[in-house]
């Protein structure tokens, strides 16, 4: 992922279209990480942790709907339909695929960007249940440290698979 050649158009851009820009990279390559995989390869446990490709692109779609739909639009957890805990947002069930997962995914990043559309980024935000106000410049910020970071887990563990094949 060349995060610098895929943004250049937005290197003079204002600070709303460079958020905007990174977080659609990010998301993007998270999605993307479950192309060309086989829904064993998918779900394969590489390491220690809980953490699979598809665990990691369903957890992921969890920390945008914490950030965006409870902290931006306030709506609580509970109706949102979220797990009891971010462990619990690695958990795969039965029914998950890679084509479930890639399209919930892509749908509560459209909806995060909806949410945010109209939001200035120095806009306190007060839905989170435990941090009482923040603003939504954090919550870009912080999520682009959260989808970078997982971006790069993804790459190893597809690195990972790419090895098992050529075994």
């Amino acid at each position: 992922m060349d995060i610098l050649a895929e943004t250049y158009e937005v290197h003079l851009a204002d600070e709303r279209t460079q958020f905007d820009a990174f977080l659609r990279t990010y998301r993007d390559a998270l999605n993307d990480a479950l192309a060309d995989v086989t829904e064993e390869e998918a779900r394969r446990r590489l390491v220690p942790s809980k953490t699979t490709l598809l665990g990691l692109v369903k957890h992921v779609t969890y920390v945008e709907q914490i950030w965006f739909g409870e902290t931006v639009t306030g709506t609580p957890r509970a109706e949102l339909g979220l797990p009891a805990t971010v462990d619990d947002s690695y958990d795969l069930d039965p029914a998950d695929t890679i084509a479930t997962i890639r399209e919930q995914h892509e749908r509560v990043c459209r909806a995060a960007e909806i949410a945010v559309a109209d939001v200035s980024l120095d806009t306190v935000l007060t839905g989170h249940p435990r941090i009482k106000e923040v603003t939504l410049r954090w919550v870009m910020l912080h999520m682009l440290r959260e989808l970078a970071q997982h971006a790069g887990h993804a790459e190893i563990l597809r690195e990972q698979l790419a090895d098992l094949r050529a075994g």
